[in-house]
C-alpha cells in the first residue's frame, strides 16, 4: 500500500510540474524562462558576417559580469534592459575601429523565433524575450545563443546551480521516511 501512495504522490507531483510548465491557465509556455540574444548582421556578404563576430565577441565579453550572477530571467532583463546604452556604445567603437560606416542598435523586446537547437536543449518556435543587437540595417544572418539561463556565457555558469524540484521532494520526502 505504502509503494501505491508513493507513486500516486510521485505522478501527481509529475502532472502538477507538467501543468505548471505550460501554464494552462495564461496560455504560456515553458518558453518564458529564457532571455535570448541575436546579434544580426548588417547583411550576408562574408565581410558583414566577419563583422558581426567580432562586435559579438564584444558584446559577450562586456555583459557576462553584469548577468553573471542574475539567478532569474526578471533580473536578467533589468540588468540588460539598463546596459542597452553600453551596448551599443561597445558596439559602435567596434564597428569604428573596423572603419564600418554604420552603427548599431540594441534592445530587449519580444519577438517570434523558429525552432533552434543549442548544445543540447532545443528552444521551440515561440515569442521570446530578447536582447537584439541589429548592425547596420540588420538585415543579414544572425548569431543567437541564450543569456538567461546562461548557455553561453561560461564564466556565468561557474556560480549557478541548477536543481530539480521534483528532485528535492522525492529526496525529502525518502529522508523523512
Amino acid at each position: 500500500m505504502k509503494k501505491i501512495c508513493i507513486t500516486f504522490c510521485v505522478l501527481l507531483i509529475l502532472i502538477a510540474t507538467v501543468l505548471t510548465a505550460y501554464n494552462f491557465s495564461g496560455g504560456q509556455s515553458a518558453d518564458s524562462q529564457y532571455l535570448r540574444i541575436h546579434v544580426r548582421a548588417n547583411a550576408n556578404s562574408d565581410y558583414d558576417q566577419s563583422i558581426k563576430y567580432i562586435v559579438k565577441d564584444e558584446v559577450v565579453e562586456f555583459i557576462t559580469p553584469y548577468v553573471a550572477q542574475c539567478t532569474t530571467k526578471e533580473r536578467a532583463m533589468q540588468v540588460i534592459g539598463g546596459i542597452t546604452d553600453g551596448i551599443e556604445d561597445v558596439c559602435d567603437a567596434t564597428l569604428k575601429r573596423l572603419g564600418v560606416n554604420y552603427t548599431a542598435h540594441a534592445e530587449v523586446r519580444e519577438e517570434y523565433f523558429p525552432t533552434r537547437v543549442y548544445d543540447g536543449t532545443t528552444l521551440e518556435a515561440g515569442q521570446y524575450d530578447a536582447l537584439i543587437v541589429e548592425l547596420g540595417e540588420g538585415e543579414g544572418d544572425n548569431w543567437w545563443c541564450v543569456i538567461y539561463p546562461p548557455l553561453c556565457f561560461t564564466s556565468a555558469t561557474a556560480d549557478v546551480e541548477y536543481r530539480s524540484i521534483i528532485q528535492d521532494i522525492i529526496n525529502n520526502f525518502f529522508k523523512q521516511n
